[in-house]
């Protein structure tokens, strides 16, 4: 067998004693990083839970915003239609409310009584004393209102102090083609 000499011994029992203490130090640690990463664990699921909270606070806030900036447009949009409607009621108030008949009118009533004018005042937006107007300006028939140009129209809506657009927009063409063509019917159920 092997001879272990005294300082042999001493060697070893020195590395068996220090082997016992690493152990000891390591297993008193191992207790203290245990209770750390469960500690980390609980407070990464916490936080967790917080994010998944603060997510749907944001997407309830991201909805709120989306809809108050749909209202906002919306909002903006009815202001803007309301203040087309005053501009046209304060027209409508700055303008004559019903032409006096005079012997123009009356004129002009014979002459579409007689095949040598139209009646322009069936045309929603036009009137009795729009008609007048239009007859001054050399407009008589349905087919006239036709034959105007786009820089006609301009010239027309100026002269007889509409806003730039208003033909278009009351659709005096389709009107006067449908008038012309007969179609009364028709024309009192799109535009009446």
């Amino acid at each position: 067998m092997f001879e272990f000499s005294t300082n042999q011994w001493a060697i070893i029992g020195l590395v068996l004693i220090l082997g016992w203490l690493l152990g000891l130090f390591t297993m008193a640690g191992g207790r203290k990083w245990k209770q750390g990463y469960l500690a980390e664990r609980d407070r990464r699921i916490e936080l967790e839970k917080q994010q998944a909270t603060y997510e749907d606070r944001l997407a309830a806030h991201q909805a709120q915003s989306d809809r108050l900036a749909l209202l906002e447009k919306e909002r903006a949009a009815q202001d803007a239609r309301i203040a087309e409607l005053e501009r046209d009621r304060d027209r409508a108030v700055a303008a004559p409310a019903v032409a006096p008949v005079t012997s123009a009118t009356a004129g002009s009533i014979a002459a579409a009584a007689s095949g040598q004018r139209d009646d322009l005042s069936l045309i929603f937006g036009v009137g009795r004393g729009g008609e007048q107007r239009l007859n001054d300006l050399g407009i008589y028939r349905y087919k006239d209102i036709l034959a105007l140009s786009a820089a006609d129209e301009a010239d027309l809506e100026a002269r007889l102090g509409l806003e730039r657009g208003e033909i278009a927009e009351e659709r005096w063409r389709e009107q006067a083609d449908l008038l012309a063509r007969g179609k009364f019917d028709e024309h009192a159920r799109l535009f009446a």
